[in-house]
């Protein structure tokens, strides 16, 4: 299979934009319009936000966003691997990126919104085993029965 590359990426680029519709549409697809969350080029251009793409033989096949709500506060946006290389793993190892540059920049949480619909449920077990928990939404996000709000507090050790 060959291994995979993680680097910073520009969402402006046509290969990256290209995903971040593929992550879109499968938004819709799955959750009513007004549940949906996930940034589009315009938003992960944003200064707070730092986007990795993952590569394996040079072809773009998953993302994941990293960005600061305050100083303390991360959370974790457009995640997504395509549906081509899902379950081996990639969506594990930008994960485990992400929290580690989140350690690096000395945030104490990083929390995420994720659906709650069975399309989520691969996504939602790969955050339970990370230590991400249940929590209140935060940020613009809403208690409603189409969303799960998590959290993991870094000063824990990393699930192995």
């Amino acid at each position: 299979m060959g291994a995979v590359e993680l680097d910073i990426v520009d969402p402006r680029t046509a290969e990256v934009a290209d995903l971040v519709r593929t992550h879109l549409s499968f938004a819709h697809e799955t959750t009513p319009p007004e549940h949906v969350w996930a940034l589009g080029v315009e938003g992960l251009v944003d200064p707070s936000v730092t986007l990795y793409g993952a590569r394996r033989g040079g072809v773009l096949v998953g993302m994941g966003a990293l960005r600061e709500l305050d100083p303390a506060h991360a959370e974790l946006k457009s995640m997504h691997v395509r549906a081509a290389a899902r379950g081996n793993g990639i969506g594990q190892l930008i994960l485990d990126r992400l929290l580690a540059v989140a350690r690096e920049r000395g945030y104490q949480r990083v929390s995420l919104e994720t659906g709650t619909m069975d399309a989520f449920a691969p996504a939602r077990r790969m955050y339970e085993r990370a230590g991400f928990t249940p929590c209140p939404p935060f940020g613009e996000y809403t208690d409603n029965p189409h969303s799960l709000c998590m959290t993991l507090l870094l000063t824990t050790t990393p699930a192995t």
